[in-house]
């Protein structure tokens, strides 16, 4: 007898966003607030007065057995001791992922130190670690730039991908009277704007959809370096409107990182009334800055968005590569350097020796015959043949050195002038 196979609903996508360190909180208190409110979320820091002060109601305090919750006043090695010793606690809070969102500043010391391990920990739990962080600003001086560059390293080492906005580059999308908290408002709705685009574009029907397994296939394992663009326009023109300013802005660097990305991700989101002559618009212009073939649109309809269409875009490359060292621990390699370099170099050239040959000895005839040559060898008609001859000098007495015996060296007499013992005319 047939037996009715019986269709088990699909599994739903969990997904965990983890804001880490102070700036991780600050976003994690926009999406409090936003439209993204539905997905898990929990802060980590190593300051207890920090974490009092937000809202969010997962919180999770490291260190308190070193620092008694005051913080790592900078030291992201610190802080990476303080997550390493706190391994159960970051498993628990990842427990039961598939895609963790890692958010984190760098260049201080809880969010360059805990988010690398924290990549770690979602990974082996076997959730899609996909980190968005943040790179200093150029006035905050030389050392919490070092210290984010370290620190993105071993994030790119530990997460599949890590897209990653710059501070320095923020500042050229606002004017020059905007306030230090519009600033970061500004980078936190930048983020934000980004999740969203990644969330909607594997939860919401649409057009075409791209789903969670092809993001997993796109990133798993790469340790990609990402770029991270977003715009929003409407009003009759949307499309063109919204691409233009999308490939406007300065984290794409006038479209410089689509020319180097391995892959490019965009999501379109749009109204019911969106249509195929937009997303054929947009289409176009992207792929006149992009040469990859690895492209693709995803599309999903909101009926909030009204008359407006947004459009996320992610570029990534290939970044750095994670080598393991003989210890286990996980450490970073450049592609530059992985590479086996067989460009023979050309040998160090020898320092010139010390030693100065003597002058070739030489008789009067052939001082005589040197002096008469001319250019190209030729010799003089007019050349007069020369002749040694004693100047009229006085001849001074030796005084008491007159019955001194001479000084005879290697059967030379070194009383007589040089010029008269080797019969060199004087001019």
């Amino acid at each position: 007898m047939d037996q009715d196979h019986l269709i088990s609903p699909a599994k739903p996508l969990r997904a965990r966003i983890v804001g880490v360190g102070s700036a991780g909180c600050h976003f994690a208190e926009h999406i409090v607030q936003g439209a993204l409110a539905e997905l898990p979320l929990a802060i980590v820091h190593t300051n207890a007065r920090v974490l009092q002060q937000h809202h969010t109601p997962h919180k999770v305090l490291l260190g308190v057995n070193r620092t008694h919750g005051l913080g790592t006043g900078g030291d992201a090695d610190l802080a990476r001791v303080m997550a390493e010793e706190s391994g159960a606690d970051l498993a628990a809070l990842v427990r039961d992922t598939d895609l963790l969102f890692l958010f984190a500043g760098l260049g201080g010391g809880t969010g360059t130190g805990i988010a690398p391990v924290l990549a770690k920990v979602g990974k082996q739990a076997g959730a899609l670690v996909i980190a968005f962080v943040t790179t200093p600003f150029q006035f905050e001086g030389p050392r919490p730039q070092k210290q984010a560059q370290h620190g993105l390293q071993h994030l790119r080492a530990a997460a599949d991908a890590v897209i990653c906005l710059p501070n320095e580059k923020i500042l050229k999308m606002l004017d020059a009277d905007t306030t230090v908290v519009d600033a970061f408002a500004c980078v936190n709705k930048l983020l934000v704007h980004g999740l969203q685009g990644i969330w909607q574009m594997l939860t919401r029907p649409g057009v075409i959809n791209v789903d969670f397994g092809y993001l997993h296939s796109a990133l798993r394992g790469r340790h990609t370096e990402s770029v991270l663009a977003a715009a929003e326009a409407g009003g009759e023109n949307r499309a063109r409107a919204a691409v233009e300013l999308l490939f406007a802005n300065p984290l794409l660097d006038s479209g410089k990182a689509l020319a180097e990305a391995d892959h490019v991700l965009l999501s379109i989101i749009g109204p019911n009334n969106l249509t195929i002559a937009e997303i054929n618009c947009i289409s176009e212009h992207l792929h006149r800055y992009t040469e990859t073939e690895d492209v693709v649109i995803g599309t999903a309809l909101d009926e909030g968005m009204c008359d407006r269409i947004s459009l996320t875009l992610i570029a990534s490359k290939s970044g750095k590569s994670p080598i393991v060292a003989s210890d286990g621990e996980t450490q970073v390699m450049s592609a530059a350097a992985s590479e086996f370099d067989t460009t023979l170099t050309e040998p160090a050239r020898r320092p010139p020796p010390r030693f100065v040959a003597p002058p070739p000895e030489t008789t009067p005839e052939k001082t005589r015959e040197l002096l008469d040559k001319q250019s190209n060898g030729r010799i003089l008609k007019t050349a007069t043949k020369w002749k040694q001859e004693l100047l009229a000098l006085e001849i001074v007495s030796r005084g008491r050195f007159e019955k001194s015996e001479p000084t005879i060296h290697r059967g030379a007499d070194l009383d007589v002038p040089t010029y008269v013992r080797r019969g060199v005319p004087l001019n």
